[in-house]
């Protein structure tokens, strides 16, 4: 399930940083126009198409404003995808933590839509290839960046550097070898981690092939030597493509038989999608 990479104390902390940034002591202009306790409705808008996530954390963030909050309508789901126009979202809430919450909730879930939103356009054009992201995120936000590339149809790589053995090229020139770095690993690990090797040329695929381990990336070559890479690898690894990889490039690669390609961009570029709030009516309005 999407929702299981969240944590209930991660999604509280994005809240309350958001709405302490923004409230703070109280909107000064609402709260001197608008008296409390009057109820409104409002619906969201999708002004693009887009992919959805994020609209959980937006009914958290209403209802930690607002404990009497309903949701009245509510089509979509994480993941959907959502067409231009449609009402993402209808609910009723105080007015005035209607207002203040309007920015916090739209920050969020414009930004993790976007994420995603780009991320199902890489996985539709590298299809069968498994699009990756990388820990290429926004301090202290990356599980919410990486829960969007889900929402997306992408898949996570490791989520920090103590969850997966990578041996790039920095820990090849400090080792001094491929074979070293691997069997310094091995020695320290044993055989429970998998090992992913970076590589640049195919005299180091060759090299990581010899140590038999389990993924090789092909980091930055011509597509012309990722071919010969796959060729030569011949399904003894795993081979991940990564570096300058964008939606042009794909075209190529998604034919070359790799098995993924990781993607920086889905989080460190992605912009954020159009989404907007519109108050229909308090409830006194409606009846009138």
């Amino acid at each position: 399930m999407l929702n299981k990479l969240l944590m209930a104390a991660d999604i509280e902390f994005l809240i309350n940083t958001a709405l302490e940034e923004d409230i703070k002591s109280g909107d000064i202009t609402t709260r001197n126009i608008i008296a409390d306790g009057e109820p409104r409705e409002a619906e969201l808008i999708a002004k693009d198409a887009l992919i959805l996530s994020g609209l959980e954390i937006f009914k958290i963030l209403f209802l930690k404003l607002d404990s009497a909050t309903v949701f009245l309508l509510e089509p979509f789901k994480d993941g959907d995808s959502v067409a231009k126009g449609s009402t993402i979202i209808k609910f009723r809430c105080d007015s005035v933590k209607l207002l203040e919450g309007e920015r916090s909730g739209l920050n969020i879930l414009q930004w993790l839509s976007g994420i995603a939103t780009l991320t199902r356009k890489y996985v539709d054009k590298a299809h069968p290839v498994i699009i990756l992201d990388t820990r290429k995120t926004t301090p202290g936000l990356r599980v919410f960046e990486k829960y969007a590339v889900r929402c997306g149809g992408g898949s996570n790589h490791r989520f920090g550097l103590y969850d997966a053995v990578m041996i790039k090229d920095n820990h090849i020139k400090s080792a001094g070898s491929i074979f070293r770095a691997v069997e310094k690993v091995r020695e320290a690990l044993g055989n429970k981690n998998k090992i992913e090797v970076e590589t640049q040329n195919l005299d180091e695929v060759q090299e990581a092939l010899d140590q038999q381990v389990d993924i090789i990336m092909l980091d930055n070559m011509a597509i012309d030597m990722i071919r010969d890479a796959v060729k030569l690898i011949d399904g003894r690894a795993k081979v991940e493509i990564s570096g300058g990889v964008n939606l042009e490039s794909l075209n190529e690669i998604s034919k070359t038989g790799a098995d993924f390609v990781s993607v920086g961009a889905l989080t460190h570029s992605a912009p954020a999608v159009d989404i907007s709030m519109n108050i229909i009516a308090s409830l006194g309005e409606k009846d009138k």
